[in-house]
């Protein structure tokens, strides 16, 4: 009788929980898989940026101050600097230059998954967390042990559980 008591009020909990993470799973999972093509184009526009850096920044530590990846010089001409998003002209400090952003609503989205200790995100993220590993654990008693169902679902956690690793490892 006890143990069914627990099957019933984890099975209870689980399905409560289940609704009122569905909101969060929704946009976890769409920002997820923005995320998935950051290093590309997809969904993003140009934004022109015009930034008064420091006269004279050094060739070698311009991408680093702009924050653009892969910066790579074009040419030199007297005092302009030439590069694939724009230019840097050394004499007065000013950098035009074209970078490729998301939306603003994306780009918060995004933060999700980006979300440290000092982020008001952390809360939410711990939660989530935590309720996917409650989701884990719980999934295991929608079933009793004995059935054929919770003897296949065992087979397809193992699959999931080695595929990932898998994944992870290649």
């Amino acid at each position: 009788m006890a143990n069914s008591t627990v099957n019933s009020k984890m099975r209870i909990y689980h399905r409560y929980l289940g609704y009122f993470l569905a909101g969060i799973m929704a946009v976890y999972a769409i920002s997820g898989f923005i995320m998935i093509f950051r290093d590309t184009d997809f969904l993003k526009s140009d934004q022109k940026n015009e930034k008064k850096l420091r006269p004279g920044i050094r060739t070698e530590d311009l991408g680093r101050e702009l924050r653009i990846r892969d910066f790579k010089v074009d040419k030199e001409a007297g005092d302009l600097v030439y590069f694939k998003q724009g230019t840097y002209n050394r004499a007065t400090g000013m950098a035009v230059y074209t970078t490729r952003e998301w939306p603003y609503f994306i780009e918060k989205l995004t933060r999700l998954h980006k979300a440290d200790t000092n982020s008001p995100l952390f809360f939410l993220n711990v939660f989530f967390a935590l309720s996917l590993l409650f989701f884990v654990i719980s999934a295991f008693w929608m079933f009793l042990p004995k059935t054929t169902i919770f003897k296949k679902g065992l087979y397809f956690t193992a699959a999931g559980l080695v595929i990932t690793i898998i994944l992870i490892v290649l």
